[in-house]
């Protein structure tokens, strides 16, 4: 069983899409073993997305990840990294295969609706980010 970290960005929690998106994973063979609802503080929002801080697109992350409330999941089953990133889709929707979420809901490539871990290894330092051990649950 692996772990990964799933988050429904502003858009997706502002167009009311959260029972749509869990109800796929969960229809898709991941069951989410924690969730919160939060707004991402300036600081929370730069140390997750660190890695893209000399990139030109890392100033509007930022402020869009902190523009509204997100659903924070740990999603958990086999090939959990994996299965989460096949059932988002490619980051740009338009690229995006039929069927995937950022392909049914993403408005763009900024506003693509949802976030999910691109390896273990980031699965693992992701989900700590935001959650303690104590708060996943099996």
């Amino acid at each position: 069983m692996e772990r990964t970290l799933s988050i429904i960005k502003p858009d997706g929690v502002k167009r009311q899409l959260k029972g749509a998106i869990i109800s796929r994973f969960v229809n898709e063979g991941l069951d989410v073993v924690a969730a919160k609802m939060k707004v991402l503080s300036h600081h929370e929002a730069k140390g997750f997305y660190a890695e893209h801080k000399e990139r030109p697109f890392f100033a509007d992350l930022v402020e869009y990840m902190c523009s509204g409330p997100v659903l924070l999941m740990v999603l958990e089953g086999e090939g959990a990294v994996k299965k989460n990133r096949a059932i988002m889709g490619a980051t740009n929707p338009q690229q995006a295969e039929e069927n995937t979420l950022r392909k049914l809901f993403g408005q763009s490539i900024g506003e693509n609706t949802v976030h999910g871990s691109d390896s273990l290894e980031s699965a693992n330092r992701e989900i700590a980010w935001f959650f303690a051990g104590s708060e996943i649950v099996r």
